[in-house]
């Protein structure tokens, strides 16, 4: 009979003496651990290993950890995580990541809170992880203002031939505003629709990401000016009738 494996955390703080005492509480716990003082090896160890738990000291002068937050979230990688905070900057970093909704701890840490907490984290992603969800079917290629969306790809081709990686977020979202076109979409339905059911409804995520392929077209010399942001509510998508 083979034994359960140990569920592995992976462990991100530039604080060598605060990162070699955390990886000792969790291995004695009985933890399988991975530690890092940098976000980049860790960023690479995760795209190729599936962690149970990623604990990430926030606090400052190095942004280490909040950079690692920002890109996971970007590349679409979906892992529970825990954040260390040690002061004010720290706490303000937290609010502005997911809006004061995220799991934090504060320095100095108290180990068995800690057990507590990942523990408590564990069990609800082993929960929601045994809930049957039906697959979404990756989108066909679709017309965007002119450019062509791959998103099996994972490719966006503007009419003049240029030709970037878009991620899975920049897809989601303009999937559906193509599918709403010339409606209102609210932050919620958008919300829910990239980021599932359970999407924080306070994060300012998809703001940033409206930004970004707001960015992405203007430095192809394109407006969109027929993406119009309704204070309060959502998005209005109204393009011309040739797109």
């Amino acid at each position: 009979m083979c034994a359960e494996s140990r569920p592995l955390i992976v462990v991100v703080a530039d604080e060598p003496e605060l990162l070699k005492i955390i990886t000792e509480q969790l291995t004695s716990a009985g933890f399988s651990v991975q530690s890092y003082a940098q976000g980049i090896p860790a960023e690479r160890f995760l795209h190729d290993n599936v962690a149970s738990l990623l604990l990430i000291d926030l606090t400052p002068p190095d942004p280490t950890g909040s950079d690692l937050y920002c890109a996971l979230e970007q590349q679409g990688l979906n892992v529970p995580i825990l954040f260390i905070t040690g002061n004010r900057l720290a706490e303000e970093r937290l609010k502005k990541i997911k809006r004061g909704a995220a799991d934090g701890l504060s320095k100095p840490l108290n180990y068995p809170d800690l057990l507590t907490r990942i523990h408590a984290i564990l069990r609800q992603a082993k929960v929601k992880a045994a809930t049957p969800i039906t697959p979404k079917p990756v989108p066909a290629p679709f017309n965007w203002l002119g450019a062509q969306i791959d998103p099996g790809l994972g490719e966006i081709l503007f009419s003049n031939g240029t030709r970037h990686k878009i991620g899975r977020k920049e897809i989601g979202i303009l999937a559906s505003l193509s599918a709403h076109r010339g409606v209102v979409i609210t932050r919620k339905e958008l919300l829910q629709a990239v980021w599932g059911m359970h999407a924080d409804l306070q994060s300012r995520s998809l703001d940033q990401y409206i930004v970004k392929i707001r960015s992405m077209y203007a430095r192809q010399g394109l407006t969109l000016d027929c993406l119009k942001t309704v204070h309060g509510v959502g998005y209005l998508f109204d393009p011309p009738h040739f797109s």
